[in-house]
């Protein structure tokens, strides 16, 4: 009555044909009478074992070159753990002897300010530690006297060599140390390219091994389903010439009506052995499909009366409809009209209202001189 055409889903469609294929093989499989065994699918079994066989190997070589590639970054690892603890280790000792030789205590710049022996150091030099500090009045110090001025310069002279010699002495040895964390840097980069090769190469021979492995299992599995194909086709050669020469000399190709009835029930036939139906019974076939054809036609027409009284009931509903709305489109003119002379009446009051106040109410104007009056009062 109501045809309603629906696009099916290219995907699902692909799905259930793939599945119905399936199906098909296996009861294809299971109804072959030629290759059919009573009990489990030992070949099914076999292929089963064989894959799962394969498949542990592989996850067994897959995991031995994961342990092998583990182990070779662990001594990796180590090695350079091991080399940054001694280069660390001999960075600490350089920097302690370097304290202990050339950052001593009297060889500091601030050691003048804070040396125990400055008070004795600042005496005159003609004076010796037992006598005391003499004063204006002996004449042997004078304000502005200079005694010491040629020692002075002489340790100053000594002192700014010393610390122009410490200055290279330092450069020379950040030169050294540069040279030195240079030089382990270039060996430790040479040392892990030289491990990233080896890894490399042993990964290249890993994967090579797994392709030898891999080969030769295709190749054994290859030499196995040959020798399955071919025993399969020698069954299957000797199983059609045995049907060949059972339906050469059985009643299967023969023409006896006799051979398709049952021994047991005479109403009943025997499928394999069936030539096929007799004109009695094909006439009685032919009368049973003209009944049904009879019976669908006048199925076909009380659904096509059906058809015709929905369609003929769906045209009186819209015309009421059509009805309907018509109605309502003028109750709605009319009411519009009625609202717009009701705004107009109530405009009119408002302006009289309006018109009323403004000439009647509102004459008297208020000036300026009453809001300055009532500003005063409100004062």
């Amino acid at each position: 009555m109501y045809n309603i055409n629906q696009s099916t889903d290219t995907k699902e469609a692909a799905a259930i044909e793939a599945r119905r294929n399936r199906e098909k093989e296996r009861q294809n499989r299971f109804f072959n009478v030629r290759n059919r065994v009573m009990g489990v699918d030992v070949q099914a079994l076999n292929n089963q074992v064989g894959d799962r066989k394969r498949r542990e190997a592989a996850e067994r070589s897959k995991e031995a070159a994961y342990g092998t590639s583990q182990v070779q970054y662990d001594v990796v690892v180590q090695m350079l753990e091991k080399e940054e603890a001694d280069r660390t280790r001999r960075l600490a000792k350089k920097v302690q002897e370097f304290r202990e030789q050339k950052q001593q205590l009297k060889n500091g710049r601030e050691f003048s300010l804070w040396d125990p022996d400055q008070v004795w150091k600042g005496l005159p030099t003609y004076l010796s530690y037992s006598n005391t500090y003499p004063g204006p009045a002996s004449l042997q110090y004078f304000s502005g006297e200079d005694l010491d001025r040629a020692t002075r310069l002489r340790m100053q002279q000594g002192q700014f060599r010393y610390n122009l010699e410490r200055q290279q002495q330092e450069q020379q040895q950040a030169k050294v140390d540069e040279n030195c964390a240079d030089a382990l840097s270039n060996q430790l980069r040479l040392a892990m390219d030289a491990q990233a090769t080896h890894l490399a190469r042993l990964e290249e021979s890993c994967r090579a091994a797994m392709m030898c492995a891999m080969a030769n299992a295709n190749k054994a599995q290859a030499a196995v389903q040959a020798g399955r194909q071919r025993c399969e086709r020698q069954r299957e050669q000797k199983a059609n010439l045995a049907e060949i020469r059972h339906q050469s000399t059985s009643d299967l190709l023969t023409e006896n009506p006799q051979v398709a009835q049952h021994r047991t029930a005479p109403h009943r036939v025997l499928p394999y052995c069936w030539k096929g139906m007799t004109p009695e019974q094909r006439a009685a076939i032919r009368k049973e499909q003209e009944v049904q054809r009879s019976k669908k036609e006048a199925h076909r027409q009380a659904e096509k009366t059906l058809d015709t009284e929905w369609k003929s009931q769906t045209m009186s509903s819209a015309q009421a409809l059509l009805e309907l709305e018509e109605q309502e489109r003028e109750l709605c003119a009319v009411f519009q009209r009625g609202l717009g002379s009701f705004n107009q009446q109530l405009a009119n009051e408002q302006k009289a209202q309006q018109d009323y106040l403004n000439s009647v109410i509102y004459t008297n104007q208020p000036t300026a001189q009453y809001h300055r009056q009532f500003n005063t009062s409100s004062r």
